[in-house]
């Protein structure tokens, strides 16, 4: 299957050629295996893609926000994402709405949405796009106000995250720590009791997750967790109603080596809006592979093309 900037490069272009413009590099140096020489790193890259001298500024967490708008109020036209998905989510949400373009170092470990736009891994090729790329608009998805790109989750993943986070400020290495994690949520499994409403319907379920993507996400085969399309305008939502524990662990190997839509009791369906009532005051929700507390019910929509990204 075609990736996304394969399927975008066919088609007549959206935006316009990047030119000399004001840019800001948003850098976390945490992210993956970055260590206090990543600003020489993306320093030197800039230096050789004869992309100019970028203001670099090292942000991390809640200071993100702050610091996007501090690079709009001095004329940055470029905001570079330099780390996961988090922190290029964190950017993102802060630029939807302006016309500010967002530009993607892709330095973290999983780096889900810079692969599904087609932005290289390697820092000289992807600093290469942020100096020479085309811009084009994505969709955003957002629940109770708060943006996501990539997805959200209640239930069993968003408690996998929860203990992993737990474990590492304990000291445990990440994939240490979701390991233990993995363990300790599947000792506890239980599911869900939810009001699922999408597009104006309503249905109760029980489930051990709720699974919201931004546009549709590929469920099987070694692309799985992939998406061919980011502007579809189309929530993904996945869930397996009465599942019980022994099958959700069949789902998982299913999902690797085969075709997930085909196992009995799991789920999957496009929408364009989608709300879940979980029954209590508040929820723990997985946005992005971090986990927030939100009031419920959740209340889930996309902004179309609401985000302009520079691509290959």
């Amino acid at each position: 299957m075609a990736s996304y900037y394969e399927r975008r490069a066919s088609r007549p272009r959206i935006g316009p050629l990047i030119t000399v413009q004001r840019i800001t590099v948003l850098l976390n140096p945490r992210a993956g295996t970055q260590d206090d020489a990543a600003v020489e790193r993306v320093t030197e890259a800039f230096g050789r893609a004869r992309a100019g001298e970028p203001e670099i500024r090292i942000v991390e967490g809640p200071l993100v926000r702050t610091a996007v708008s501090d690079a709009l109020a001095h004329g940055s036209t470029i905001l570079v994402a330099g780390g996961g998905d988090g922190t290029v989510s964190s950017v993102a949400s802060a630029l939807v709405g302006s016309d500010a373009a967002l530009g993607i170092l892709p330095l973290g470990t999983l780096n889900h949405f810079a692969k599904d736009l087609g932005v290289p891994l390697d820092l000289d090729e992807a600093v290469r796009v942020v100096a020479a790329g085309r811009v084009v608009r994505v969709d955003v998805a957002e629940v109770n106000g708060r943006p996501f790109i990539n997805n959200a989750s209640v239930g069993m993943y968003a408690s996998l995250i929860a203990e992993r986070q737990a474990m590492q400020r304990l000291g445990r290495r990440k994939w240490l720590a979701h390991g233990l994690a993995a363990a300790r949520v599947w000792r506890r499994y239980h599911r869900l009791h939810v009001l699922l409403g999408a597009d104006g319907r309503q249905r109760g379920v029980r489930t051990p997750f709720v699974f919201i993507g931004n546009n549709e996400y590929q469920l099987s085969g070694l692309e799985l967790g992939g998406r061919t399309n980011l502007d579809a305008g189309r929530l993904h939502v996945c869930m397996a109603p009465g599942m019980p524990r022994r099958r959700v662990a069949r789902m998982i190997l299913v999902a690797i080596f085969g075709d997930v839509c085909e196992l009995e009791g799991f789920e999957a369906f496009t929408a364009s809006e989608v709300t879940l009532d979980g029954g209590t005051p508040r929820l723990r929700v997985s946005l992005d592979g971090e986990v927030v507390i939100l009031d419920n019910p959740l209340r889930f929509r996309l902004r179309t093309r609401a985000l302009p990204v520079i691509v290959p």
